[in-house]
């Protein structure tokens, strides 16, 4: 981006590994991007809802803390975009690591219940301690986002197959019939296409950063709020992880045996609302608009 977009703000010099491509208190002297802050405010609000949903519900404790550490990532994210300052950085892209490395934790044990009583499960919840720990020490020192980026990736893509293993191979699975699997298959696959949408998108933001910002100049603010790749990551990652953390419940507590080795799959139903794949205890009245 041409330098004379990077102005300088409330929080002083950017001090964070990466800058993006919106320019730098261009519309306040308090955030330094306004789109890419505020955007975060969908991705916060709409795990807020899915914490609140399972408390409502009263699904087990793991899935209220997935969504209220999806809300963690966000506030994270929305500091750092405000501030472009290194310690927000972190706050931004540490919780995005645990927060998937928990939702691995979460689909690897699948042993009845929801405690973690077993050695297993306990060795599990320690190796993912560890995990983070060991991340955070070496990002710490190696401060290359380059490496975030492919850890982060990493996990994802882990959690994919997990999932996809769960689905096909799992001994359990072959017991479900194929119109339920293909129900959650269908809830995760959105999940990972939003995810996926987004990640183009700020990516084609970043490689055409300056012929698009010439673009943005062009047509002029407010419209070119909208035009801004990496606020748009934040909203379609927002719905992917939804998506994914109600595809992630379904496979533990929907379908038998597990796909319900955690629960019973006859407590549970699975219900759209305006769009939005929800997980309601049976017995319940569908959502109203």
């Amino acid at each position: 981006m041409d330098v004379q977009l990077r102005h300088s703000g409330y929080w002083g010099p950017v001090t964070a590994t990466l800058d993006w491509c919106e320019a730098n208190y261009q519309f306040s002297h308090h955030v330094a991007e306004i789109s890419n802050t505020f955007s975060n405010l969908f991705f916060i609000c709409i795990s807020l809802y899915g914490a609140h949903l399972s408390t409502k519900e009263s699904l087990p404790t793991r899935y209220l803390v997935g969504f209220a550490g999806c809300a963690l990532v966000g506030l994270g994210s929305f500091l750092f975009h405000a501030t472009l300052l290194y310690e927000a950085q972190l706050a931004d892209e540490l919780p995005m690591v645990y927060v998937t490395s928990l939702f691995l934790a979460i689909l690897l044990e699948s042993e009845p219940g929801f405690g973690f009583k077993s050695s297993y499960s306990k060795s599990l919840v320690a190796a993912t301690v560890v995990f983070d720990t060991v991340f955070t020490a070496s990002y710490l020192v190696y401060r290359n986002p380059v490496y975030h980026q492919c850890v982060f990736a990493a996990l994802m893509v882990a959690t994919v197959f997990r999932e996809g293993y769960l689905l096909t191979w799992f001994e359990a699975s072959k017991t479900i019939p194929d119109k339920k699997k293909a129900v959650i298959t269908e809830v995760l696959r959105t999940g990972a296409f939003l995810f996926l949408f987004g990640f183009i998108i700020w990516n084609l933001d970043n490689i055409f950063c300056d012929s698009w910002t010439r673009v943005k100049l062009a047509v002029g603010w407010p419209a070119a709020f909208f035009m801004e790749g990496h606020a748009w990551w934040h909203i379609f990652t927002g719905l992917g992880t939804f998506y994914l953390n109600q595809g992630v419940t379904c496979a533990l507590i929907r379908f038998p045996p597990t796909l319900s080795v955690k629960d019973d799959h006859h407590r549970y139903r699975l219900v759209y609302w305006h769009g939005l794949p929800l997980v309601l205890r049976a017995g319940k009245p569908d959502r109203e608009d």
